[in-house]
């Protein structure tokens, strides 16, 4: 693992043209391992030259200078400029090595005259003079009024003392070492804080430039300040030309509003910018208490549609999901195996509406999931409501949702209808043919137009569902009837899918009932009779019209569990008619109902066993599942 780069250390730039150059070379080399630090050897306009020079090659993070050539370059550079100070330990040293020289001494400081000095002079009755200049020919100025007063030394700065030597008298430096060091010590903090600021500004842009959503910072003004690629990329021109420019005239949607005037935030304002739809919030900038400006937000609307219809349905997904799959329903029989080849089909192929019939009881939502989870929508959500079951004003905030206030009762912020929820997925409306008529005319429209409108409300919000519609009833019929609306039925019907009732399916009638009965019985630990009940159980359910089909089937399934159960042995084929629903329309009566020459298992086989081997072409395993028997059963069978 390569180890992280080393920070790099601060580059000082050190100014003088006297004595105190010499204090930052010696200073600036025992902080060598901390910071680069050079020296400029030239004072004001030369000084500023040689730096601007070396600053074309080579960073600089901050200038060392002192008194008046400190003051010059800080008001001619960009880059932070320390001076070093005077400390009142440093006066007195220097005063201590003037008196050496002479009794008659000045002190010359830049812009500070010493007023505490002075008083302290006059305290302990000292002889020294004290002068202040602001800029260096002042310093010529002062040098002679000296000279006249007959003062024969001068401590002051490296300007100073220049000018004393010119005009014969001693001059004695100002500035101490320790004085040099705090300052290259407040530069190098100063420097570091500057490269950590760096750091996160640099962050905040890499943040910034790979946000989706545009970001336009303003200042206290109204100026642009800052903006990411986004923000250009929404509002369809260059925005960083425009730093320090007021955006409200070439873009006037981009303007602060009361988020700069009032500190109010403004949320999802819908503007047009050069024929481009952006939704902006706008929000107040501050430091500390004091507002310096403000930030605006830029969004596409299909991001925030997007985000939208994610928030919707998330309530949803994960507890309102298609269970079943096509490869699940049973369709052994040519019949149901077409049936599930047109899912399949429609499913993969197609993205239509699907309309499925057929009796009461044969699976219609079964083959709605497994047509939802054969389509490219398996990954959102499949929500199902009874049309028939539900009065018409609770079918319709069902489906279409409400918004906060639309009835009393009505949740706050409103709900979601379940083709809002089921966006990007599948709605099934199970006995359609029973919805009323005025829900019909709005389903009709989501049909058409691929949109809803909540009770209560007034916006139209997008969805993209696909409709799989389920009914027992001649829905045809029901037109001629004027119960269905003859549009609304065009709009359903795109493709259709009609399931055979289960008394035309002999041979899934057959697997069925063994699956069913089997899974019963072994749900109350009755599996040891599975070899006497269920030839019993298949006798009684080939004898059968099944007129609730699969439905009819099932409850039948749990009886014969409960009746084994019950009697603590394997009911026989006579008393498992007797728990059939009887309907004399469609059976014979209990009397009728023969007794199977063999109620064991070896017996059932006799008639069957070997057409379901064949079926299964010779597959032990296959057919051992399809009788609802295991392996080890089979064989014996088999071997009998």
């Amino acid at each position: 693992m390569e180890e992280p780069p080393k920070p790099r250390r601060p580059v000082i730039i050190g100014v003088s043209a006297y004595q105190l150059a010499e204090h930052i070379r010696d200073v600036g080399a025992a902080l060598h391992a901390r910071a680069q630090v050079s020296v400029v050897d030239a004072h004001f306009d030369e000084a500023l030259a040689e730096i601007q020079r070396r600053q074309e090659s080579a960073p600089c993070d901050v200038v060392v200078s002192a008194g008046a050539n400190a003051e010059f370059l800080r008001s001619h550079l960009s880059i932070p400029v320390v001076s070093v100070r005077v400390g009142g330990h440093d006066v007195m040293a220097a005063i201590v090595r003037a008196r050496a020289i002479s009794e008659r001494l000045a002190v010359v400081l830049h812009r500070d005259a010493g007023d505490d000095m002075a008083k302290f002079a006059e305290v302990f009755a000292l002889p020294i003079a004290f002068r202040s200049y602001e800029s260096a020919p002042d310093v010529r100025n002062v040098i002679d009024e000296l000279r006249r007063l007959d003062t024969r030394v001068v401590v002051g700065a490296g300007v100073v003392m220049q000018a004393a030597a010119a005009a014969g008298m001693a001059g004695v430096f100002l500035y101490s070492v320790d004085s040099v060091r705090l300052a290259l010590e407040d530069a190098i903090a100063l420097a570091n804080a500057k490269a950590v600021e760096r750091s996160r500004y640099s962050l905040l842009n890499s943040v910034l430039y790979h946000l989706g959503d545009g970001v336009v910072a303003l200042d206290a003004a109204g100026r642009l300040i800052a903006a990411n690629p986004a923000a250009e990329k929404l509002v369809g021109s260059p925005l960083i030309p425009s730093t320090g420019k007021t955006l409200s005239l070439p873009f006037p949607a981009l303007r602060p509003g009361r988020a700069l005037s009032d500190g109010e935030h403004d949320s999802g304002a819908v503007e047009e910018i050069d024929g481009r739809t952006v939704i902006i919030d706008r929000a107040p900038l501050y430091e500390g208490n004091v507002r310096v400006g403000a930030v605006l937000t830029l969004r596409q609307p299909t991001r925030v549609e997007r985000a939208f219809n994610r928030l919707r349905t998330h309530r949803y997904t994960h507890s309102q999901t298609a269970r079943y799959k096509l490869e699940d329903i049973v369709g052994a029989s040519p019949a149901m195996a077409a049936t599930i080849t047109r899912c399949r089909v429609a499913a993969e192929r197609s993205d239509a509406t699907v309309l499925i019939t057929g009796p009461t009881g044969v699976g219609k939502e079964l083959l709605a999931q497994g047509l939802h989870n054969a389509s490219r929508r398996r990954r959102h959500p499949f929500l199902a409501v009874n049309c028939g079951a539900l009065p018409e004003t609770l079918l319709e905030t069902e489906l279409f949702g409400y918004e906060e206030g639309a009835f009393t009762g009505a949740r706050r912020n409103g709900k979601a209808g379940l083709f809002e929820a089921a966006n990007e997925g599948t709605v099934f409306l199970d006995e359609v043919a029973e919805m009323p008529s005025l829900l019909q005319t709005r389903l009709l429209r989501v049909l058409q137009e691929r949109e809803v409108t909540r009770v209560g409300g007034t916006d139209t919000l997008q969805v993209n569902v696909r409709i799989v519609a389920a009914t027992h009833r001649d829905l045809w019929e029901r037109v001629r009837e004027g119960a269905f609306r003859k549009d609304l039925f065009y709009r359903l019907s795109v493709l259709r899918v009609q399931v055979p009732p289960l008394r035309e399916r002999p041979e899934d009638r057959d697997s069925l009932a063994t699956a069913l009965v089997s899974a019963a019985m072994r749900r109350v630990q009755l599996a040891d009779l599975l070899d006497t009940v269920l030839p019993a159980a298949l006798v009684v359910a080939r004898q059968h019209a099944w007129p609730g089909n699969v439905r009819e089937l099932e409850n039948f399934a749990e009886r014969v569990a409960m009746a084994c159960l019950e009697a603590g042995a394997a009911v026989p084929a006579r008393q498992l008619a007797a728990l059939l629903d009887r309907d004399p329309d469609h059976y014979d009566s209990l009397a009728a109902m023969p007794e199977p020459p063999d109620t064991t298992l070896s017996g059932m086989t006799i008639a069957n066993v070997k057409e379901i081997l064949k079926e299964c072409g010779g597959n032990r395993t296959q057919a051992a599942k399809r009788l609802g028997i295991g392996r080890s059963t089979l064989w014996r069978l088999l071997k009998n």
